[in-house]
């Protein structure tokens, strides 16, 4: 790159040159703690917090004192639903995702929407595969006609 097309006081210099300067505090963002942007930032950081905490506080309560006591299939439906509103809450809120466009979060969420359907499909045709071997009456008597030989 060539030192005319960038000059030293550009924010793009830092980007693309000795980033070391962003993190020194020439460009650091909420330098006054007591400003009302850093206070929303800090107040929002905290409702993430307890929120995220009331979350795996019921999936540990649910775990440890219901587990016993409820559906399997019930309390599968509660564990995958309570991980997939906290994954989704920390994508949205740590990687920003929630104050993109509607149509950038679909581009994102349908391919690993399809992705994970894939996986899912994947492992239940695998399974059914393995309960067909296993369970074959051709197989079985090959299996006998083994067994009988020794």
């Amino acid at each position: 790159m060539s030192a005319h097309n960038h000059n030293q006081q550009s924010n793009q210099f830092y980007y693309e040159g000795d980033q070391s300067k962003l993190y020194s505090g020439i460009m650091a963002h909420h330098t006054d703690v007591e400003g009302t942007e850093s206070k929303a930032q800090i107040k929002k950081i905290w409702r993430v917090f307890w929120i995220l905490l009331v979350v795996t506080l019921v999936e540990v309560f649910i775990g440890m004192k219901l587990s016993h006591s409820l559906n399997k299939g019930l309390i599968i439906t509660i564990f995958l639903g309570l991980t997939l509103f906290k994954a989704g809450y920390i994508v949205a809120i740590f990687m920003h995702l929630g104050d993109e466009f509607k149509d950038f979060i679909v581009t994102v969420l349908v391919p690993l929407v399809l992705f994970v359907w894939f996986i899912i499909a994947f492992l239940m045709d695998g399974t059914f595969w393995l309960h067909m071997n296993n369970t074959t009456p051709s197989r079985a008597h090959v299996e006998q006609m083994a067994h009988s030989s020794h």
